[in-house]
């Protein structure tokens, strides 16, 4: 099997699962997730990978999501294209919730070519996804699961959206649904926060770096603002995978949602075989199983 590292911020698993005892069965989710194939995972592909680069060469990855908000995604793509982020910062670290960038002036000219007032992309229509449903109840969808690579939430009359876990990331937009372009992001950095759920576009995930932003010093000014003065991570480069030359560019999988193996490993999540378990939960939250996701070897800073 080829040399992994799993992204342990994104895995909400034991540090090290327990070898495997005799007689022991179902195996854990370790076990599972140590056992997978090569054919159990699908790479990101190149144009939806958007890497974000901070001073003292730190670096953020994020796959983008266009199936579920295409005109925000593309919006995404153009200004960083046009090294719009370029320069730009963190503004605001709100504890628990989100950690948000963008230009804190709101005076930086955006690139002609995008979208000014993209639609809502709030929810898409459930046709046409693959939707694998948990078998588990869930407080703000009729049901959830996971499609593509994604974690899924449906509304079972036609309409599907992006829930807001750890590590989602989102649009920041005013009061007006079309005034979210796509230059003002966050990322859920805390217990998510799903009353956003078809409130804002949400545009992708975090693949790695989230260990940085989610140890970021909190904003002291409202919702966690930075005040006026206060030093701020600046964005040096943002660019898309597919622009950099192909030895350069990270690559990631995430497990196949429709795979075998990916039922397993749900199921284990859901009835903990862990040595450490005494009750299992038998049921589990769709945060609490947002896909696996592998960095091939070099792919990080």
């Amino acid at each position: 099997m080829k040399a992994i590292l799993i992204l342990s911020a994104l895995l909400p698993l034991l540090a090290a699962s327990p070898a495997p005892h005799a007689g022991k069965a179902p195996a854990t989710a370790g076990e599972i997730l140590a056992a997978s194939q090569s054919n159990d995972w699908q790479a990101f592909p190149d144009e939806d990978v958007l890497l974000l680069d901070f001073d003292g060469g730190r670096r953020v990855v994020i796959a983008l999501a266009p199936e579920f908000a295409p005109v925000h995604v593309d919006n995404i793509r153009k200004l960083v294209r046009a090294g719009w982020f370029d320069g730009t910062a963190i503004n605001r670290v709100q504890d628990n919730y989100v950690v948000q960038w963008g230009d804190a002036t709101e005076k930086k000219p955006l690139p002609a070519e995008i979208v000014a007032a993209p639609p809502a992309e709030y929810e898409r229509p459930a046709a046409g996804l693959d939707l694998r449903a948990l078998p588990y109840p869930d407080p703000y969808a009729a049901k959830v699961g996971h499609a593509g690579g994604w974690p899924v939430a449906a509304d079972g009359q036609g309409l599907a959206w992006l829930p807001h876990c750890y590590g989602m990331v989102g649009v920041g937009r005013n009061v007006a649904p079309d005034t979210g372009t796509g230059a003002e992001l966050y990322v859920v950095n805390g217990h998510a926060p799903r009353h956003l759920d078809r409130n804002i576009a949400t545009v992708g995930r975090v693949l790695a770096g989230m260990e940085m932003l989610a140890a970021l010093p909190r904003g002291t000014e409202m919702l966690g603002f930075y005040k006026e003065g206060e030093a701020r991570p600046v964005i040096t480069s943002a660019r898309i995978a597919a622009d950099l030359p192909a030895g350069e560019r990270p690559r990631f999988e995430v497990m196949k949602t429709d795979s075998a193996t990916f039922a397993a490993w749900t199921k284990a999540r859901a009835n903990r075989q862990d040595v450490f378990f005494i009750r299992p939960a038998g049921g589990v939250d769709i945060c609490n199983v947002l896909p696996p996701v592998l960095a091939l070897s070099g792919s990080t800073r």
